[in-house]
């Protein structure tokens, strides 16, 4: 196995602290693993100055790492935001149609982050943001049995009935969908209201699925991504998901997985440490030219059912944000989930 030490030892001498690069490169919050192997294969990355070809590398805390020609900072603690993403944004780092992403609209003193999984550029709602590769790649497996929850929105008329034959699961064009929960919530006027709950992420799924049934979308709104919940959060907020909260809703399964580190130091371009509870909004000019945080959209308030309880005390029904959803990894619950998420 080659290492990046000039006195590299055997690979039965692998020491205590190595790691591939690119699980480095992750968990110093620059990029996902899979993009990482992607940076050093385009000649982008290079290890104690010499330049590196294949991601098959192994590295220590003592090598010194440069991407683009700038050093790489050591690990940092591993956390998590939730998103309330706005419709009109597209989900990724750099669009090349030059549309608007997320990535440019999040407040200024938030540290490097990546989304986990995406969302569609008309879908709204919850999007979890981390600065730790390992845990976004974790988190988007079809293994981790969680549960994405969304509001729909459609054009048309359906049955409960109907809506119940999706937990068989459905082909459509030739594409297999799994079981699908889907509860008809209320007719109004030449539109339907419906929630619906997968385990599986395929590209575009709620939009094809219905389209099937003779419905057209025209709003969605993703409202949990398994035990994390969007509650009251506006549009265009983000809300990070504390230490102690966070370790609880990933369990040690995941985080042994991911890799996630909770007692790195924070990243020095890190935000204050606001209380829970407490949202980060990015300002915009209002017309008057000064600066005033976004407000909520009214539309907003009708992705949740219930108000969410007050920061800093237990939800009545155990759901309220980032608060634990106990049915979450049960299969057939309405509260938990599966597969990576795409765009919808």
């Amino acid at each position: 196995m080659t290492t990046s030490s000039s006195s590299a030892p055997t690979s039965d001498e692998k020491p205590a602290d190595a790691e591939r690069i690119a699980k480095r490169m992750a968990r110093a919050g620059l990029c996902s693993r899979r993009d990482a192997e992607r940076w050093i294969e385009a000649g982008r990355v290079k290890v104690n100055g010499k330049l590196l070809t294949t991601p098959a590398h192994t590295v220590t805390p003592r090598d010194r790492i440069e991407v683009d020609d700038k050093l790489l900072g050591g690990p940092e603690r591993t956390r998590l935001w939730l998103l309330n993403k706005r419709s009109g944004l597209v989900t990724t780092n750099k669009d090349p149609e030059g549309r608007t992403t997320i990535f440019e609209r999040l407040p200024d003193d938030l540290p490097r982050v990546l989304s986990v999984g995406r969302l569609d550029i008309n879908t709204e709602g919850l999007l979890l943001l981390t600065n730790d590769g390992g845990l976004a790649r974790v988190l988007e497996l079809p293994t981790t049995g969680w549960l994405r929850r969304y509001r729909v929105r459609a054009h048309g008329q359906t049955t409960q009935e109907e809506l119940d034959k999706l937990a068989d699961g459905i082909a459509v064009d030739g594409v297999l969908y799994g079981a699908i929960e889907a509860e008809l919530e209320r007719q109004q006027g030449t539109n339907v209201w419906l929630t619906f709950a997968m385990r599986e992420g395929k590209n575009r799924e709620v939009k094809n699925v219905l389209s099937a049934l003779g419905l057209e979308v025209n709003r969605l709104i993703r409202i949990s991504y398994g035990p994390f919940q969007l509650g009251d959060l506006a549009s265009g907020e983000v809300q990070e998901v504390r230490g102690r909260m966070l370790r609880q809703q990933l369990g040690a399964k995941l985080i042994s997985a991911s890799g996630a580190d909770f007692d790195a130091p924070l990243a020095a371009t890190a935000p204050k440490n606001n209380p829970v509870g407490e949202k980060i909004e990015k300002a915009r000019p209002n017309k008057r030219g000064t600066n005033t945080p976004r407000k909520a959209d009214p539309l907003e308030r009708l992705t949740t059912q219930k108000p969410t309880q007050k920061p800093g005390t237990k939800p009545s029904d155990g759901r309220g944000r980032g608060a634990k959803d106990k049915s979450s990894n049960k299969p057939g619950n309405k509260q938990g989930g599966r597969g990576a998420d795409r765009r919808r």
